[in-house]
């Protein structure tokens, strides 16, 4: 486990009482915080990941985000497979480079897009087919974590990623705005996405709000599906045929709970099966590139809307 810092330490527990894994070494150049989690947990502590090479299968990267390219290029080419914490990288370049790199080397790369595990998301799952319309609300109170991005790399970035899993078509259009509150960078932001298929998102991030909200909203032809990835419930309301000629559809409407499940260790035990089989995982570096490629457009229009609103060359 490379990083314990508040994410990465659930990880490394997460490894510990994973049946088949043993949990090799925790890394942090913090040795103080290291030492921590490597007693709590009863293992070796470094400070350096490059001490992984050679006794490792598998690493997970909890780091700050400008660091994930380098560490996670040099786990790639010391053989070992990669699990990073989203976002994959800082710039999509970053992205494409960590993808090449896995590719190469025939390595496992994974990213950490935790809401693709949401047992609500995935109860959903078989219920959407053809989405027309979403709607995204990824809302929370400050903390000082995550900051060292935009809040779309930050928040959005997961809403991104499921947004684009579920849509088989590429985005046309970008229209965003932003703006930094307590950070010197975008605290808050809203986008409006066209697909080429029609379909249209409009998806709102901040991490400066008074409540925490995560929910996703969805129409299409047939049904309204509410994903509150909170509580891990799903609401439906679908049309179901007329008794008759001239009867109007039957609305049918439903509420599920999809109990609270382990998101985290569901993703860190796909990320092993994956490792094991030697197969695609469920969100692979393409998969966490193609969302930090669209986070960078999104990114772009609201440095132009701030740049209009400024009055100023973006």
């Amino acid at each position: 486990m490379v990083g314990v810092g508040h994410l990465g330490r659930f990880h490394a527990e997460k490894y510990a009482t994973l049946p088949g894994v043993r949990l090799v070494a925790v890394v942090d150049r913090d040795l103080e915080r290291a030492r921590t989690v490597g007693e709590a947990l009863g293992v070796p502590v470094f400070a350096d990941h490059h001490a992984l090479a050679g006794t490792v299968d598998c690493a997970s990267v909890a780091v700050p985000t400008a660091a994930h390219a380098a560490i996670g290029l040099d786990l790639l080419a010391a053989g070992i497979d990669v699990l990073i914490e989203k976002p994959l990288a800082s710039t999509a370049a970053e992205g494409a480079a960590l993808v090449r790199a896995a590719e190469r080397g025939n390595r496992i790369l994974q990213v950490g897009h935790l809401e693709r595990f949401n047992p609500a998301l995935r109860a959903a799952a078989a219920v959407i087919t053809e989405p027309r319309f979403l709607e995204c609300h990824r809302l929370a109170p400050f903390v000082d974590r995550g900051t060292d991005v935009d809040v779309v790399r930050d928040l959005m970035i997961h809403d991104l990623d499921v947004i684009q899993s579920f849509i088989p078509a590429e985005v046309e259009s970008v229209e965003a705005v932003g703006v930094p509150v307590l950070t010197p960078r975008v605290d808050i932001a809203n986008a409006r996405l066209r697909f080429a298929n029609g379909c249209i998102a409009n998806v709102t991030a901040s991490r400066v709000s008074m409540k925490r909200e995560r929910m996703l909203r969805l129409f299409q032809p047939d049904a309204y599906v509410a994903i509150d990835y909170d509580q891990r419930r799903v609401r439906t309301m679908r049309r179901e045929p007329a008794t008759s000629p001239d009867a109007l559809p039957n609305i049918v409407a439903a509420e599920h709970d999809a109990g609270q499940g382990d998101p985290l260790r569901d993703e860190i035990a796909a990320f092993v099966d994956a490792v094991r089989a030697r197969t695609r995982p469920i969100v692979s570096g393409h998969e966490g590139l193609r969302a930090l490629e669209l986070a960078e457009r999104i990114s772009a229009s609201i440095e132009v809307a701030l740049a209009a609103t400024l009055g100023r060359t973006p």
